[in-house]
């Protein structure tokens, strides 16, 4: 009896508990600090981009503008992101684990480390790992998306690759490469005369500034409208083929640290800074030409077999016994066997790696001892070695891309701003 009273008591206290009123204090994770047509960018967004921006910034040594202006370029960055990103959904553009990690790899290559190393390095600069993985994996992204967008809206011509390649012969700065910085001053969407008026005064102020020994980094991390603004407005080094027009221009034969501007354009008013200056060297193709006999092996042919059978090949062709091309014919188990083993003049890089590290030690007409790469046995005869400057071809190609790229920037700022004049796009204010 006793011990049905206590359990009738414990039930009618937690009743008692769970039917009283619950008080605890409101804690907010996250909120809403923009919406993006059906997407959002969250204040732990802004937060987070605004702490790798003051982290590298640190670094660098680089100061930067006030809260208020950086916080106003990141919400900006990340508007267009979300743009982006929703594009890449509906074009259904994905990024795998296994190719973001294969991405950062090579980027912890670029700085000599390990990928673990790498990882260890970003968390001592006091960053989230995984976040920083998927803000990698979101560059990758918004970079196909925006290539596969923009370059359909770009035409080169056979002509102007013509006119290019003649007036780069003709240019007696054509060796010479720019680092530029870029200030853009923007006008409003539908801007009246008034209003271009009062951003060339803005313009006229910035350079103002500028010559007077103002931070240009720290300005167009503030101020610019352009799409580098975040990098301090860095358009890294470029040949002056492929500045946009008004720039080559205007900043052929100018000094290192010299200011320029303001430049209309139909975005609104360039400022640019030539950052630095350096020659560009000659570019110069080496190829190489070689014949080999491949022996693959298998069940049948143990790797020693296919070794054995090379080497005895070797011995039949340095005592005068054999030819290499009527053996390359004959046992060769690749498709250059008709030709005698043949492979044709050939940019190395492009080889396995074991075959382009024998190569690179061969004298022309040596050949050398059998050795495995990753198709299997190799006997490899060098037969020519040759250095090229750049063949017409090749002119062609890097006018083409010159021209490409020239083309690239504007019409992407173009293509975001299309983005953003049809998109549903509305800031919070913070409390």
């Amino acid at each position: 009896m006793k011990n049905i009273l206590k359990l009738i008591l414990v039930t009618t206290a937690c009743s008692a508990i769970s039917l009283a009123p619950v008080q605890a204090e409101e804690i907010e994770l996250d909120r809403v600090a923009a919406v993006v047509n059906s997407g959002v960018v969250l204040e732990s967004e802004i937060k987070d981009l605004l702490n790798t921006i003051n982290i590298q910034a640190k670094k660098n040594a680089q100061t930067l503008p006030s809260d208020k202006a950086l916080r106003t370029q990141v919400i900006e960055k990340l508007i267009n992101d979300s743009l982006i990103m929703q594009i890449g959904e509906r074009m259904g553009v994905q990024v795998s684990d296994a190719q973001l990690d294969e991405t950062l790899t090579n980027m912890a290559k670029e700085e000599e480390l390990t990928l673990e190393l790498f990882r260890q390095k970003i968390i001592s600069d006091g960053t989230d790992y995984e976040k920083y993985r998927e803000l990698v994996r979101t560059e990758i992204v918004s970079g196909e998306v925006k290539r596969s967008s923009v370059q359909r809206r770009i035409y080169v011509s056979p002509q102007e690759i013509t006119n290019l390649i003649s007036s780069m012969k003709e240019q007696t700065s054509a060796s010479i490469d720019y680092r530029l910085g870029h200030i853009l001053i923007s006008f409003p969407p539908d801007a009246t005369q008034d209003e271009m008026n009062a951003e060339k005064k803005r313009a006229e102020k910035v350079i103002e500034l500028l010559e007077k020994g103002s931070d240009f980094a720290q300005i167009a991390i503030a101020s610019s409208g352009g799409t580098n603004a975040l990098e301090g407005g860095d358009l890294g080094w470029k040949n002056i083929n492929e500045l946009p027009t008004l720039f080559s221009e205007i900043i052929d034969g100018e000094k290192k640290g010299t200011i320029l501007g303001p430049i209309r354009t139909g975005l609104g008013f360039s400022i640019v800074k030539v950052i630095d200056i350096r020659g560009q060297k000659i570019v110069e193709v080496e190829e190489a030409n070689a014949r080999h006999i491949l022996i693959t092996p298998s069940i049948i042919l143990s790797e020693a077999k296919a070794e054995a059978m090379l080497q005895g090949f070797l011995d039949k062709i340095n005592a005068g016994e054999a030819d290499f091309a009527e053996l390359a014919k004959e046992h060769s188990e690749d498709g250059t066997a008709v030709r005698g083993g043949e492979l044709g003049w050939t940019d190395p890089r492009v080889w396995d790696p074991a075959f382009q590290s024998v190569v690179a030690k061969l004298k022309v007409d040596e050949i050398y001892k059998p050795f495995r790469s990753s198709f299997g046995w190799h006997l490899v005869q060098l037969t020519g070695r040759r250095t090229l400057d750049a063949t017409k071809q090749m002119n062609e190609r890097r006018a083409y891309q010159i021209l490409f790229n020239r083309k690239f920037g504007m019409e992407s700022a173009r293509w975001i701003k299309e983005l953003r004049d049809d998109a549903y796009i509305d800031i919070f204010a913070r409390d």
